[in-house]
């Protein structure tokens, strides 16, 4: 049997799914495009999260959700969207609700009265109405002197044999029912099996209920509102007269009223399972060491003659497809939408943009698109970091906005789309954009910079960057300390990724987020290098050749380019750094691959030769050696010899001064092109 842990932990996976599909629900609020579809799917969020609380006794959650499901009902029944006012009190409400949350979760009481304002606030829209001001609706207005509606529910219960696995027990059902009113339960045996034959864990049993209560169909509904996924439910009810001292709260019709309802049927539902992380990494790390044997087995069949075994040579054919169709397979187990990062980015905005008393909005797109899971653990710090700097130095105040012809609501855009086999995530604002004169005094007053430096615009602006850098002139909660930007780089760094920025003063910045879909395997080109192997990310590479003699040119201070097609790439010569021995040190006798990281420009690796291209497992350095600069991990090749994956984006900061520069073309170097390059 599963420990109470256990499914608490399942408690707050499917709050934080609720949560994040809260936040969705609400924006469309907001932003005028929400329904009355919309409206139910708000309640029936909250309520699954008052229901799980109340099993495991969380008392302050589940009283303050009650106090907001109420509000919600009132909604609901009003058949109105919400005020701009009201979504606004909805959202600060859901955020008072997850804080409540994440407290259950650490089993840590919120400080004594931490949610009084907002149930106060809650209670106060119920009171005035669902649209402020506008009358309760005739089904809810008190008629008095008339005789409040006795019902007679006829309930047929017949549970799927897989309740019980999902933590249901029928018998609460049925007592949750008794307390309604007088109810009448017969059990029905005709499914129950012989006693060989019975599963302990599944349910076999149905019931009949003869229930006669005051209470609406929708009581009766929310008690079986968390297994009608788990059960065949049908329900039906007769209307009575029935005299009782308080007044009533709807007229009878003249007739006893007939309504007949059917629980959800499973048949072409969507199903999933819930699978604890650990059990699919531990079947990633199996797949990837059947590709590592499966490429070592083709290498070794390679010094077969092919009409030796024939039939051999097909089946490694054949397993190889085979694996990579259960690699990607798996790989797609562990892939999740970037919304559950995204989800959590507007109340981040709200909360900062009110503490600096700014006017912002927060536009998101591409929630849906999809990056391994260990990818997106680790986006929430970066993101976080950067929203803050375009909220603190971006975004200007509003009447400094309207000054400068601007809406005095700045617009903070937070995208995510694929590209070029990489996920790219992008922040942008239309806010001040970066002061270069300022951020290059306040490098050299800091000592960050030799002054009188002469920057480019986009070395001056990847400043921003260096560890103790900020242009804030007071120390805050928000910025100030220098200790933003620089972590930012350095997470993208450790995820393989980087990060690029664009700004116009006056306008606006954007900064680019470039990172592997996955951590686990990627495609890549074996090169070789004297006695050393390299893999170089396939999605990096734009062009391999043999240069001529005449294409290499020598720039002063700046090492040797390649001329080619009007433009002046520079070389990397991969021994040099890597200090490998015997390697070809001339390119045109060796191989030289034009290479290109996100929005870094390209530049030249010179190699020996290339060997073959080749999906390869990838595994930590950090983890099994010591980080290498260049190097953004490691995997085995078919022979058996560990092989080096370059960091292509890393090598351009650390190889050469020339590498840094996005390229050099004919008209900055007083350099003559060769012979038909014009």
């Amino acid at each position: 049997m599963a420990s109470i842990d256990q499914f608490k932990t399942t408690y707050f996976e499917e709050c934080s799914e609720l949560l994040d599909a809260l936040y969705g629900y609400l924006a469309l609020f907001a932003d005028g495009g929400a329904d009355g579809e919309t409206m139910h799917a708000v309640f029936r969020a909250v309520h699954s999260i008052k229901g799980g609380g109340g099993a495991f006794g969380f008392e302050r959650l589940v009283k303050f959700a009650h106090v907001l499901e109420t509000l919600l009902d009132l909604l609901r029944a009003d058949g109105q969207m919400p005020t701009t006012d009201m979504a606004a009190l909805l959202i600060k409400a859901t955020d008072t609700l997850s804080d409540l949350i994440d407290a259950a979760r650490v089993e840590r009481d919120p400080p004594p009265g931490f949610e009084n304002e907002l149930v106060a606030l809650l209670e106060a829209a119920a009171e005035i109405g669902p649209a402020k001001g506008a009358k309760v609706p005739a089904k809810q207005m008190v008629v008095a002197d008339e005789p409040e509606v006795m019902r007679t529910y006829e309930i047929r219960f017949e549970p799927h044999p897989e309740l019980f696995k999902r933590a249901n027990e029928p018998l609460l059902l049925i007592r949750e029912l008794k307390r309604l009113g007088e109810a009448t339960v017969a059990v029905d045996l005709s499914r129950l099996p012989r006693l060989g034959a019975i599963e302990p864990e599944h349910a076999y049993l149905s019931w009949s209920i003869s229930l006669k209560t005051t209470a609406p169909k929708s009581v009766i509904e929310e008690i079986f509102d968390f297994v009608v996924d788990d059960c065949d439910l049908t329900i039906s009810t007769h209307l009575q007269p029935a005299k009782v001292e308080r007044p009533l709260a709807t007229v009878p019709s003249a007739q006893p009223t007939v309504l007949t309802e059917t629980g959800k049927s499973d048949a072409g539902a969507p199903h999933s399972i819930r699978v604890d992380v650990d059990k699919v990494d531990r079947v990633v790390n199996l797949v990837g060491e059947l590709v590592i044997n499966q490429a070592m087995l083709s290498e070794l069949s390679s010094d077969l003659p092919p009409d030796l075994c024939p039939g051999l040579v097909n089946g490694l054919e054949t397993l190889s497809q085979h694996l990579r169709e259960l690699q990607e397979g798996v790989m797609a187990m562990r892939a999740q939408p970037v919304k559950s990062v995204f989800a959590r980015m507007p109340r981040l905005v709200r909360e900062v943009a009110g503490q600096l008393q700014k006017e912002v909005r927060l536009v998101v797109t591409g929630e849906g698109t999809e990056i391994d899971k260990t990818v997106i653990e680790q986006l929430a710090d970066p993101l976080t970091h950067l929203l803050r700097n375009a909220l603190d130095h971006g975004i200007e105040m509003p009447d400094q906005r309207e000054a400068a012809g601007k809406p005095r609501q700045g617009t903070i855009h937070l995208g995510a789309g694929h590209r070029s086999g990489r996920i790219v995530i992008e922040i942008s604002d239309d806010g001040r954009g970066i002061d270069r004169a300022r951020v290059l005094a306040k490098a050299e007053s800091r000592g960050l910079v030799a002054p009188g430096s002469a920057l480019s615009d986009e070395e001056i602006d990847n400043l921003i960057f260096l560890p103790g850098f900020s242009t804030a002139e007071n120390i805050s909660s928000i910025s100030g300390r220098g200790v933003g930007m620089d972590v930012v780089k350095r997470n993208m760094q450790a995820l393989g990724g980087r990060i690029t920025v664009e700004s116009q003063f006056g306008v606006g910045s954007r900064f680019v987020l470039s990172l592997p879909l996955t951590l686990a395997v990627l495609d890549g080109m074996v090169v070789a290098v004297g006695a050393e192997t390299y893999i170089v990310p396939l999605t990096q590479i734009r062009e391999s050749l043999r240069p001529k003699p005449a294409d290499i040119r020598p720039v002063l201070g700046a090492g040797d380019v390649l001329a080619i097609r009007g433009e002046y790439l520079p070389l990397v010569y991969l021994h040099r750094h890597f200090n490998v021995a015997d390697a070809v040190t001339d390119p045109c006798r060796g191989i030289v691959m034009i290479v290109e990281s996100e929005g870094d420009g390209r530049m030249c690796l010179v190699v020996d030769e290339l060997v073959g291209q080749q999906q390869v497992v990838v595994k930590s350095l950090e983890a099994n050696y010591d980080p290498v600069e260049g190097i953004s991990g490691a995997t085995i090749l078919g022979n058996g010899r560990v092989a080096l994956i370059l960091d292509i984006g890393r090598l351009r900061d650390i190889i050469s001064p020339s590498a840094r520069r996005p390229s050099i073309t004919s008209s900055e170097q007083n350099i003559s092109p060769p012979p038909g390059l014009h």
